[in-house]
């Protein structure tokens, strides 16, 4: 590349800090390597071949890929995954600043938490947010923020006698199916978190969701259950020495909120 540039020997060896011989030697291994000519040589000029021309054009579109890919300030997209809930509710005002203040990009997946280990171990996301503090050799965990669970209804109800009541649950595994050996009679499944507060709040039943999804504005009814745990909130990542600018962009402004 450099010989091309000048189209000189002498004045790529003194670029190089090589004897002109060198670099006469390693072109022409290379031109025996892939057996065609790529230079043609003269006493006073130095020529390249057609396929030399094709070699150095792609070389240097080569060299400006590896610019751009270590070196260059182009924007960058972080892969995320995320359970659907923390989705809904806290990481939506994460995206929104992340947008206002960088120019980098977000690919945002919604997995259950052994798809999102998964994948966090394979290298296919860059960061995942669970409840799991998960700690390997390729993968560490910071916990954010603790998530208090509470019941919630329209009206004042009986906690202590929640099956008498409408139940409006996330999935099979949902806590009031936990906390209470008697089961109400009329049970509604719904996966997302911002349907469920809004069938709380029209009074279709109860429903146990994290504290802090609860506006003001809402005017729910909200109690602490007895045996109901805290879960805490993780952020996890691969285990960098450095981590890449554009990632650790993301994670200060989390770790600032």
């Amino acid at each position: 590349m450099v010989t091309s540039r000048h189209l000189n020997f002498s004045k790529a060896a003194e670029e190089l800090g090589i004897a002109q011989s060198a670099v006469s030697r390693q072109i022409k291994l290379l031109e025996e390597s892939v057996e065609e000519q790529l230079i043609i040589r003269s006493s006073k000029k130095v020529l390249l071949t057609e396929k030399g021309l094709a070699l150095l054009t792609e070389l240097s579109s080569f060299e400006e890929r590896l610019q751009d890919i270590f070196f260059g300030h182009m924007n960058k997209t972080i892969r995320v995954g995320i359970l659907h809930g923390l989705l809904e509710t806290w990481f939506n005002d994460v995206m929104v600043e992340f947008s206002k203040s960088s120019g980098h990009q977000l690919n945002v997946e919604v997995n259950n938490l052994e798809r999102l280990k998964e994948k966090l171990h394979n290298g296919s996301y860059d960061l995942i947010f669970t409840t799991e503090n998960i700690q390997s050799e390729l993968v560490s965990s910071l916990k954010l923020f603790e998530e208090k669970m509470v019941l919630v209804s329209k009206q004042e109800i009986n906690p202590k006698e929640a099956w008498e009541y409408p139940w409006i649950v996330y999935s099979e595994h949902d806590h009031l199916f936990h906390l209470f050996k008697k089961r109400s009679q009329k049970t509604i499944v719904v996966n997302s978190i911002t349907t469920i507060l809004k069938l709380v709040k029209k009074g279709v039943g109860i429903a146990i969701v994290p504290e802090h999804t609860i506006g003001s504005e809402m005017n729910l009814k909200s109690y602490d259950i007895k045996g109901l745990a805290k879960e805490n909130i993780h952020l996890s990542s691969l285990n960098f020495k450095t981590m890449p600018e554009h990632i650790a962009q993301l994670v200060k402004l989390i770790k600032q909120r």
